[in-house]
């Protein structure tokens, strides 16, 4: 397979790139913003592994599946892709030079080295039943007895309560609505640019911005302190963050601080909400699933020590149920890009410049490699199968130099959420046989109107 970039090709190599027909003016816009994960399935299956298309009036070029998946892994990949173009105007937005996102090279690692531990596994360490705690806190206050509960709502406030206390060390549940309305608009405005930037002087945007900003100013009050005064073992993000710029104004000024300081809640309010609502809904969808997960909790709380050995390796079932949900309605659906120069991808010519749509998720829904691929299957993770395993196969948090900085604090975070929620809950269905609905902005997840009904306490 040539997936390998080169500048100056033989011209016979060269293929036609084909074109995706779209609508007047908006393009493909629609069928993007219908079901984005279908689209560009439908695509590749019809054009191959690059095709260009047109998103109001903004032409891009896509390469997809596996081959795009490997490539992003690649020193071909990271030469000759950037991320800066399809962030700048968040970074303008917030006044800031530079967030880890939007970097590549050597700029990148600078931020990911001061952010890594804050958003690590380890950083979970020792904190296990402490997590569970703000979550049942989050159950008794937003999961009330007899009720429906809008899943997806409540899934913001418990995460928001979740990262805020590891991650940040408050939980500012007051501000959800303003950062969720500045997500909201800054995703589809400034970086998927699905949006008409007009809809940046909304006064709902506008008090939103400035209340996120004024969480910021907060953080930086309360993180400045405490600086000096926390023993090395105990210093989460925020502190890291916060030492950086006081060591190191150069790569961590102080106009980056709000950026970089509510980040986690920009980086994991949407993601991971959406994701655990959906987890929800696809283990209450199945009765044998959830009779296997229910079993597997409550044997898990039965023990009473959650960090005694390999907390997956005691939940397989739930394991599954969370990374077959996460195939199945991915959060990455495709990473954008800039190509920093001329290469051919595939046999076809990309040029400096151009705008780039990286569908790392096309695999997730093929079955070559995921036999069934509508069909929720918890098995396929087990160690006898590992279809994820294939390379390329499985991207749910990204692929390259830009995967998921959060995905091992995600892998444990997302099961202890549910293990707890489905250990402490009877849920059901609202309606019982409700087949779920998505939305795809400002993330793809389930829709604002999925409802379960809380019958009861399990425990």
């Amino acid at each position: 397979m040539n997936t390998a970039a080169h500048t100056v090709p033989p011209h016979h190599a060269i293929h036609r790139t084909p074109k995706v027909p779209g609508w007047p003016l908006i393009g493909s816009l629609p069928a993007i913003a219908k079901d984005p994960a279908q689209f560009f399935v439908d695509c590749y299956r019809k054009y191959g592994p690059v095709f260009r298309l047109s998103v109001l009036g903004k032409p891009y070029v896509t390469i997809a599946g596996i081959e795009a998946a490997n490539f992003l892994g690649t020193r071909a990949g990271k030469d000759c892709l950037r991320s800066k173009e399809f962030w700048e105007g968040l970074v303008k937005e917030y006044g800031a030079t530079r967030i880890l996102t939007g970097e590549d090279g050597e700029s990148h690692k600078e931020l990911r080295d001061i952010m890594r531990h804050g958003y690590s596994k380890e950083a979970l360490k020792g904190r296990y039943e402490e997590l569970v705690g703000l979550t049942n806190h989050a159950i008794e206050r937003d999961w009330p007895v007899g009720r429906s509960v809008p899943v997806v709502e409540a899934m913001q406030y418990m995460v928001t309560e979740q990262l805020g206390t590891i991650v940040t060390g408050s939980a500012p549940l007051e501000y959800i609505k303003d950062i969720r309305t500045m997500i909201l608009y800054i995703l589809n405005v400034l970086v998927t640019r699905q949006r008409p930037m007009v809809l940046l002087k909304d006064p709902r945007y506008k008090k939103a911005k400035a209340r996120v900003f004024e969480l910021g100013e907060k953080m930086i009050r309360d993180v400045a302190a405490r600086a000096g005064k926390i023993p090395e073992d105990q210093k989460i993000l925020v502190d890291d963050i916060y030492e950086a710029h006081l060591k190191t104004p150069h790569i961590m000024p102080a106009s980056d601080l709000i950026v970089a300081l509510t980040g986690p809640y920009v980086a994991g309010l949407d993601t991971v909400a959406n994701t655990t609502a959906a987890i929800l809904y696809t283990v209450l969808k199945h009765p044998e699933v959830k009779a296997r997960v229910l079993k597997e909790v409550d044997a898990l709380f039965a023990e009473g020590n959650l960090e005694g050995g390999d907390l997956l390796k005691r939940i397989p079932s739930l394991h599954g149920a969370v990374m077959e949900t996460m195939r199945m309605y991915p959060i990455a659906v495709a990473q954008m890009r800039t190509a920093t120069k001329d290469f051919v991808f595939e046999g076809h010519q990309i040029h400096k410049g151009e705008m780039v749509y990286i569908a790392t998720s096309v695999p997730h829904f093929m079955e070559e490699y995921f036999p069934n691929p509508k069909t929720f299957d918890i098995d396929r993770y087990s160690k006898e199968r590992a279809e994820h395993m294939q390379s390329g196969a499985y991207s749910p948090f990204g692929r390259g130099p830009h995967t998921c900085l959060g995905k091992s604090a995600a892998e444990i975070l997302l099961p202890l959420t549910m293990a707890c929620l489905f250990y402490r809950l009877d849920l059901e269905l609202d309606p019982p046989g409700y087949v779920l609905k998505t939305k795809t902005a400002p993330t793809p997840g389930p829709a604002m109107d999925f409802k379960v009904r809380v019958k009861g306490y399990r425990h």
